[in-house]
């Protein structure tokens, strides 16, 4: 009970002082204030871009980051461990990556459900400029552990949390995301502190060294509809034929795949044997700097992928950016069946996306690449209005599509 009361001490003088300093920020500090420097320095930082008043954290948009990190293997590993840990002591477990948008989260029915209230879960955005002090966002400043209890937090509905968190390091030494622990206030403990340091040295344990052999920053750019051309940066990649299709496959399916299901992918009936297969994925593991997960074969790099984003423009139901990004046949020269059954989805999803539409410029550039798809161009005529000079172009189109 005395540590309750003195929990119950320290927040109502925390409360004090995030009244007195974050209404006024010119306010100065006082002799035997509880404000730590660094978290004082966090709201002067902080209340140039966050309102304290704002009830949960911004999110990011949807895509692959949690697949691609280089973090999603060991947590994945760690996974039931981190949860007992979170389930046993009351508390919400989060990875995020290096700029705080979370990536993982794990924990108990409650603890989870009050922590979807400030949206701390995948895709919320922790850093500071958009959520302010937090212990996830300090632990990314610094580079070192941190914990924020109650109001030391900037953003008052965070005021009933108390939060611990740990940098989680590449092999050589780089910040890839954290690992943070959160409860409520009157569950803090000293002990968390040391239990998300045990936790986090172990996730660390399970990177693969491969993680450091390209500069962060250095973004993989894969273009694989109608040609094709990967970049790393600004640097042309050449890679063989099989090594595309490997890229383009893992990009598609950022969950990643079995040894056997990929083997199937490449090359179906074919026998090949396994050296030869390992290869290619070594090959190009070494040509992406360790883009390659080892066991369960995944992307821990994102790549940006022409493919994918028109997936995602489908998804959205924005057939005009699904148009932009589809500019032909997915690698139209590989006859790899993985290859093929993603050819053949991306081409009907695309062509029912603007038979369903009523814009006539959709099916007009649309028609444009498919030449002999006369049911696209007889869609473009019955939405151009009669006298439209295009009725031209799309009824010369249905001709030379329609046989005979």
């Amino acid at each position: 009970m005395a540590e309750h009361g003195d929990l119950r001490q320290r927040r109502a003088a925390l409360e004090h002082e995030w009244s007195r300093r974050v209404r006024d920020p010119r306010t100065a500090p006082h002799a035997g204030s509880p404000l730590r420097r660094e978290v004082a320095e966090s709201w002067r930082r902080s209340l140039a871009t966050v309102d304290p008043a704002r009830d949960a954290a911004p999110v990011a948009e949807s895509d692959a980051r949690w697949p691609a990190s280089p973090l999603h293997g060991p947590v994945t590993a760690l996974a039931d461990e981190l949860r007992g840990v979170a389930d046993d002591a009351g508390y919400v477990a989060a990875v995020t990556d290096e700029s705080g948008t979370i990536l993982w989260t794990c924990g108990g029915r409650v603890m989870r459900r009050r922590a979807e209230r400030v949206n701390f879960a995948p895709g919320g955005r922790w850093g500071e400029p958009a959520m302010g002090t937090n212990a996830l966002s300090l632990s990314l400043l610094t580079g070192r552990p941190s914990t924020v209890f109650s109001a030391e937090h900037l953003v008052a509905a965070l005021h009933g949390w108390v939060c611990y968190c740990a940098p989680l390091r590449s092999p050589g030494g780089r910040v890839l995301g954290v690992l943070d622990l959160s409860t409520t206030w009157d569950r803090s403990h000293p002990l968390a502190m040391s239990t998300v340091r045990s936790l986090a040295a172990a996730v660390e344990a399970r990177l693969d060294p491969a993680v450091d052999t390209s500069p962060p920053g250095s973004d993989i750019r894969l273009d694989c509809l109608g040609a094709q051309d990967v970049r790393l940066g600004e640097t042309p990649l050449r890679l063989r034929p099989r090594q595309v299709e490997i890229l383009t496959l893992l990009a598609l399916e950022p969950g990643g795949f079995t040894p056997e299901r990929l083997r199937d992918a490449l090359y179906g009936d074919r026998h090949v044997t396994v050296s030869t297969f390992k290869a290619e994925i070594s090959h190009l593991r070494r040509a992406l700097g360790g883009g390659v997960a080892t066991r369960r074969y995944a992307l821990t790099r994102p790549v940006t992928c022409d493919a994918a984003e028109v997936l995602r423009a489908l998804d959205r139901r924005d057939v005009a950016a699904a148009l932009r990004h589809y500019r032909g046949p997915l690698l139209p020269w590989s006859e790899a069946p993985g290859i093929v059954e993603w050819r053949r989805h991306l081409e009907v999803a695309v062509r029912e996306a603007v038979l369903a539409g009523d814009d006539a410029e959709h099916a007009l550039g649309y028609g444009e690449r498919v030449p002999y798809d006369a049911g696209v161009h007889e869609h473009a005529l019955r939405l151009l209005a009669p006298g439209d000079a295009r009725r031209g172009i799309a009824l010369g189109r249905l001709h030379r599509a329609l046989p005979g």
